[in-house]
């Protein structure tokens, strides 16, 4: 019995010291191979790693201008547990800063929810992006300063104070960027929109390492194994860029003192050769240390700078529907080439039309003096041409297969295959929507929703996508996805709309008429072939906005533009002298007609613009 306990207690004594002998091993185990930070620790002793940042990728046009490059950066590093009798007053002085920046900087920096990776064995940023003049005084007394070091780096830099919202800008990274990709430590830069956001991995390149070794005393002594295990880092790819960047510098002149958006395509291949928002900014402005203080005056400003009118701000087509309009109804069978409406100017019942003109009216007439009764007219016969009403099911298809041959333009979608950065869908209705908005009535039908004929109501558009419309008419049927990157095959993206081809060269030549005898004639050039329509469209909160959609020249088409100004009146006035000017600038490769260029850049049409 004793002989047996004995026993029982032998095993529970062996289980017990088994269990301490396991613990020591997984501990050191944790300590040796999972944790870094004794190792960090036992390193940093013999070595200092500096990582070398890559220089980012450059950024040319499609004529192989520099548009973005980059210019030496220095950061300010150290090493907590390495700092000792640091005289503040000379750091301070030397980097013109005042020490509650060095004690509320050090603080953040231990401060483990701030900086979670934070470890007193490892580099940790203490200041970043500083220029050469802000290093000068310290960059040779670095010694006095243990446990801190300078470290290369480099800062976006711009030629031209245009394209900011094309091409985006570089700000610190997110804490759960840096968890989302081990590439980047606390501190580091990326893309945060634009270009620099969407290819931000091609353009950022591989980092690099410099191994300096260490004496006893932490001294400096050379770099280990004279630099043979050194990573030199790798510079991030150029890119080609299909903006023009002499079109792209014309049309922000345009717009100067106005509130508005341009974009231009080659029809033939979907590059965008100008993407222009108002009001912008100098992209130099969210480069550097005071990115921060800049964006957040940016983001104050009424006028919203930050916003990219030309893709997500969303207007009425207005006038600029009416080529859509025409194409779908022949399609679907509501007219053809021969059918005529009445029209009694303003009198007209129930959509009236702004011109005084003849009629009845023809459909190329009524694209060349831009007729709202006539689209008004071809639209309900089209959705009711085999009766009307919600309840008639027959109207409900028709409308439904005229919203999707609509939709087939890009429109009411963003273009998903494209790298243009923050796109808004625009909205094209559907039975759907119409019948969750006439539930609580006795429902609806064709002269219910009569503003859709000419552009109005409900329907919405981004310029991206009107400027994307023309290049489908340019192309008779088709367009390709819209892009910025020339080295990116796009080719392939190729969109056949709704519409048979057959039915094109009727609006062709309409369209061509607006600029030889109609609405958009005073912005006509002697000798080039243009084709557009103008729009004047409604706004409920001021003056109507003005636009223009065309391509040029009508024969074998090379650029495709849409202009929208707001709150500017009639298109013709100010968005039809902004195309005729960017056709020149584009086709004849200057413009000749120097006074109106001036004349169209010294026009205010929002004097809040004109004051930034």
């Amino acid at each position: 019995m004793i002989n047996d306990v004995l026993q029982n207690r032998r095993y529970v004594i062996t289980g017990i010291m088994s269990a301490v002998i396991v613990l020591y091993v997984l501990r050191l185990f944790t300590i040796q191979i999972i944790e870094t930070k004794y190792k960090n620790g036992a390193d940093s002793n013999a070595f200092l790693k500096k990582t070398q940042f890559p220089p980012r990728g450059l950024i040319y046009d499609r004529n192989h201008i520099l548009m973005v490059y980059n210019k030496p950066a220095y950061d300010i590093a150290l090493i907590m547990r390495e700092i000792r009798d640091l005289d503040t007053v000379a750091f301070c002085k030397a980097l013109s800063i005042d020490k509650s920046y060095l004690v509320n900087r050090l603080a953040e920096i231990k401060d483990r929810r701030k900086n979670p990776g934070y470890s007193s064995y490892t580099p940790q940023l203490f200041m970043t992006q500083l220029n050469i003049e802000d290093v000068a005084t310290i960059q040779q007394s670095m010694y006095k300063y243990p446990g801190f070091y300078i470290q290369n780096r480099t800062l976006r830099e711009y030629p031209f104070s245009a394209a900011a919202h094309v091409l985006g800008s570089i700000g610190e990274v997110s804490r759960a960027k840096i968890e989302a990709d081990d590439y980047y430590n606390s501190g580091d830069y990326a893309g945060r929109d634009g270009l620099e956001y969407t290819y931000e991995e091609t353009l950022r390149g591989e980092k690099g390492v410099e191994i300096m070794l260490r004496d006893a005393k932490g001294r400096i002594k050379g770099k280990y194994e004279n630099g043979k295990e050194d990573i030199a880092p790798k510079a991030g790819q150029n890119m080609t860029l299909t903006l023009d960047v002499k079109l792209q510098i014309l049309a922000e002149k345009l717009l100067k003192g106005k509130v508005g958006s341009v974009v231009a395509i080659e029809p033939a291949t979907g590059e965008i050769l100008a993407m222009v928002s108002n009001p912008s900014f100098n992209p130099t402005l969210l480069s550097g240390r005071q990115r921060s203080k800049n964006y957040k005056q940016l983001l104050d400003d009424p006028t919203k700078p930050l916003m990219n009118r030309a893709t997500q701000a969303q207007y009425s087509p207005g006038s600029s529907f009416k080529p859509i309009q025409a194409l779908v109804c022949q399609q679907m069978g509501g007219i053809n080439e021969s059918t005529i409406f009445g029209c009694s100017g303003p009198e007209s019942s129930p959509v009236k039309c702004t011109h005084h003109h003849g009629s009845p009216v023809s459909l190329l007439s009524a694209i060349e003096q831009s007729c709202n009764p006539y689209f008004w007219n071809a639209f309900r016969v089209t959705v009711e041409k085999d009766g009307y009403g919600v309840k008639n099911a027959v109207f409900r298809k028709n409308f439904e297969e005229w919203s999707e041959r609509i939709k087939s333009f890009g429109l009411g979608a963003k273009f998903s295959e494209s790298d243009v950065y923050e796109q808004s869908r625009g909205f094209i209705p559907s039975e759907k929507f119409y019948n969750k908005e006439y539930r609580s009535v006795s429902g609806w039908r064709a002269i219910t929703i009569r503003s859709l004929g000419i552009g109005q109501g409900e329907v919405l558009v981004t310029p991206l996508q009107l400027a994307n419309v023309m290049a489908v008419v340019a192309n008779q049927g088709y367009y390709i996805t819209p892009h910025l990157n020339k080295c990116d095959s796009m080719l392939k993206k190729r969109h056949e709309v709704k519409v048979e081809k057959k039915y094109f060269p009727i609006v062709n030549e309409g369209l061509w008429r607006v600029f030889e005898f109609g609405t958009a004639r005073a912005s006509k050039i002697a000798d080039i072939s243009m084709c557009g329509k103008t729009g004047t469209v409604q706004n409920s909160h001021g003056k109507d906005h003005a636009i223009l959609v065309g391509f040029a020249p009508r024969e074998n088409p090379k650029i495709a533009i849409a202009v929208v100004i707001e709150n500017a009146g009639f298109g013709a006035t100010y968005a039809a002298p902004i195309f005729s000017l960017m056709v020149e600038q584009y086709l004849k490769g200057k413009v000749t007609r120097t006074e109106e260029e001036e004349r169209i850049s010294n026009i205010v049409t929002n004097s809040n613009v004109q004051k930034r």
